[in-house]
């Protein structure tokens, strides 16, 4: 069952390489959510039961629920227009995502020790790398902070490749390094919008002391 939701979180990385709607890239955010607290209920078993809730709590509540709605607000707050506005054809984007992916599992297989689970390792890394360049091909700010969500996703499922030695601390770490980004990020977008009105980063050149 676990594979399956991998599987399912790995095709999300392909449906948002050809998304053209900012509220896409959100509801994808919630569903990836969904599958990380799946995962993470499948795979944490043995774990502390105060750990793994603290765990659940993350997944379920910040990332299906929180983030996603407050990026959703800031769009709306910003009067941002709704399309990604890609620097290359989607579907040049969709086939530099499945080459990260062929090529994560070409090196998971070649060079993954034993100790680390490589269907985790593939999908943590395929989505680290998507989310990284579609950073570099969206050009809009608000579509970087959902992409950097994203990399903090696959960051997540990393971690879940060590099984039950995921510390709690470690988990809390994560989780504070999401918030204090996404805030700031959210601040940044608020300031920006008043210049750049759609939050183009092409429009960045104008901003001055």
């Amino acid at each position: 069952m676990t594979d399956i939701l991998l599987i399912i979180f790995s095709i999300t990385l392909f449906y948002i390489a050809i998304a053209n709607r900012l509220m896409t890239y959100v509801n994808t955010l919630t569903l990836q959510g969904l599958l990380i607290c799946g995962i993470a209920i499948l795979s944490l078993q043995e774990m502390n039961i105060i750990n793994l809730g603290t765990i659940l709590l993350e997944t379920l509540v910040v990332k299906a629920i929180a983030i996603p709605m407050f990026i959703r607000h800031v769009i709306k707050h910003n009067g941002i227009t709704r399309e990604t506005e890609p620097s290359v054809p989607y579907f040049v984007s969709l086939l530099v995502v499945t080459a990260i992916v062929v090529a994560t599992f070409l090196i998971a297989q070649s060079s993954v020790g034993q100790g680390v689970n490589k269907t985790f390792f593939v999908v943590a890394l395929s989505t680290i790398l998507s989310a990284l360049y579609l950073i570099a091909t969206r050009r809009k700010v608000i579509t970087h902070v959902i992409c950097y969500v994203i990399v903090e996703n696959g960051a997540f499922i990393l971690s879940l490749s060590q099984g039950n030695e995921m510390p709690l601390m470690v988990n809390l770490g994560v989780l504070l390094d999401v918030f204090v980004s996404v805030f700031l990020l959210g601040i940044f977008i608020n300031k920006v919008g008043d210049v750049t009105g759609d939050g183009d980063v092409s429009h960045l050149n104008q901003l001055k002391d």
